[in-house]
């Protein structure tokens, strides 16, 4: 059975892209990462993927005459790997409405916390200035509206009191990792329906779309 292709997009470490590598190297996982994109030429992990053999290319979003050139160029570089499911891993830019409607429930992304609560940036400590006492990470189909989309699952875990931005955040990027391969098993398998905001997870347990981590 022929492997579901995947396209990550980077602007950076790409650390959950790593997760997906070596996901991706494991025997029996039905998915292969066919190209890794990204808008930064320096992102360090452009090096990553292209150690790994993975084809790599760089796209500037700079010089670009709107957002929705930048879009299409990204997406002929994916059509043409033949990539079928794309993975957000720390992309750093907001799509025009183009991008997520050309590829609609073929589009990912994991962001750091419980949508929908916490949307945008630094929402490790927008978690702690509220003063909740569980955080996590959420997988979510892209929709043109910001980190909306349909949720697909979640990992939870524990805010404490010692916690500052920093140890939240390495806190909870450790689910991201275990988190983002598994949903990626779920699209490879054919597991995941989307019926409007709804997201169904087949042919496991009802609660296999949340992790929970007491990990201190």
């Amino acid at each position: 059975m022929a492997k579901l292709r995947i396209g990550i997009l980077i602007s950076g470490r790409g650390s959950n892209m790593a997760a997906l590598i070596r996901a991706a190297e494991a025997a029996g996982y039905p998915a292969e990462i066919a190209c890794v994109v990204s808008n930064m030429a320096d992102a360090p992990g452009v090096a990553v993927a292209r150690d790994a053999g993975i084809a790599t290319a760089t796209i500037s979003h700079r010089g670009q005459p709107d957002r929705e050139t930048f879009d299409r160029l990204v997406s002929a570089e994916l059509e043409r790997h033949g990539v079928e499911l794309v993975v957000l891993a720390g992309f750093l830019r907001i799509f025009s409405p183009w991008f997520p409607t050309r590829w609609a429930g073929k589009l990912i992304n994991i962001h750091p916390s419980l949508l929908p609560a916490f949307k945008g940036l630094h929402v490790q400590q927008q978690a702690l200035d509220a003063g909740v006492r569980l955080s996590g990470c959420t997988v979510h189909f892209v929709t043109p509206d910001l980190d909306a989309g349909p949720i697909i699952a979640q990992a939870a875990v524990p805010v404490l009191a010692s916690d500052d931005e920093d140890a939240l955040s390495a806190r909870i990027l450790r689910q991201e990792h275990r988190l983002y391969p598994l949903v990626v098993r779920w699209f490879a398998e054919g597991r995941i329906v989307c019926a409007g905001s709804r997201v169904t997870v087949t042919g496991g347990t009802p609660d296999a779309a949340l992790l929970f981590s007491a990990e201190p």
